[in-house]
């Protein structure tokens, strides 16, 4: 298998992880993020992994492809979570999610297929510049539109479409593109989180193989990698998001978290323009 070649062969990165502590306090932090505001994660989480990525001294030419692959595949495991945790409040609105899943699922391969053929610095421009976008939205959203409703079945996939292939190629899970898309067809801000957890499922399930599958030919990924994911990472991710996740989801339906919004969108300008300064 590809992980055991990984391991046995590839360069880059120490199999002595200096940096095990951060994906535990990562893991926690995205988590709680995610439950919590509905979007957040992986807008968290790739800047962060790419960071420790560059001080653990893994490949440049692949350090964006593994920040990203290893956020999707993150992700997968804390949307089972989110998922099930608003679906026990009642808040997943499931026929929007079946219509959306195709075109959600195509969109990703093709984002997950952009990004194979990109270059760390590029894709590094790319998500800064979606950073800043959803920052700036976050703290000048504008109040949806009365008559405003969901569009009908070629709408809604040619949307799932759009937010699959923005979301692989930024490492997000959706929600980030889906809360405003149905906040904006007056659905209730809790319902759109909720179905935005559920909608995080088909893209991350998509992305994750995607980024596995794109990684496998590549040359000179660093030890413990399957594909475009670094398996230390997603471990360390995955035990406390999947955690703080529904703690997250809780007090979800208990606030009112517009205040929380503005400090998530402040902190997002704070990581983007270190990251626009790491450019030069």
């Amino acid at each position: 298998m590809e992980v055991h070649s990984a391991i046995d062969g590839k360069t880059g990165g120490s199999p002595l992880i200096d940096y095990w502590w951060a994906y535990p306090l990562l893991g926690a932090g995205t988590g709680l993020c995610a439950g919590l505001l509905g979007v957040g994660g992986g807008l968290i989480m790739v800047p962060v992994l790419s960071f420790i990525f560059r001080a653990e001294g893994f490949p440049q030419q692949y350090v964006m492809h593994l920040a990203l692959g290893t956020s999707i595949a993150t992700i997968f495991f804390t949307s089972v979570s989110n998922m099930l945790s608003h679906h026990g409040f009642g808040a997943v609105r499931w026929p929007f999610v079946r219509t959306l899943a195709p075109g959600l699922v195509f969109g990703t391969l093709v984002g997950v297929l952009v990004v194979r053929l990109l270059d760390t610095r590029p894709l590094s421009i790319i998500f800064t510049i979606f950073v800043y976008y959803t920052a700036a939205r976050m703290l000048f959203a504008a109040p949806p539109l009365p008559a405003r409703g969901m569009p009908g079945r070629t709408g809604m996939v040619g949307a799932g479409a759009a937010i699959g292939a923005v979301s692989s190629m930024v490492g997000i899970g959706g929600a980030t593109l889906a809360v405003p898309f149905m906040l904006k067809r007056n659905v209730s801000v809790h319902e759109a989180i909720g179905t935005a957890a559920a909608i995080g499922f088909p893209i991350a399930a998509t992305g994750t193989i995607g980024y596995i599958v794109a990684g496998m030919s590549s040359a000179s990924l660093t030890a413990y990698s399957w594909g475009f994911v670094y398996l230390p990472a997603l471990v360390g991710l995955v035990i406390t998001s999947v955690v703080t996740a529904p703690l997250g989801v809780q007090l979800a339906h208990h606030t009112k978290p517009i205040h929380l919004r503005r400090i998530f969108a402040l902190v997002l300008l704070l990581i983007a323009t270190r990251m626009l300064f790491s450019f030069f």
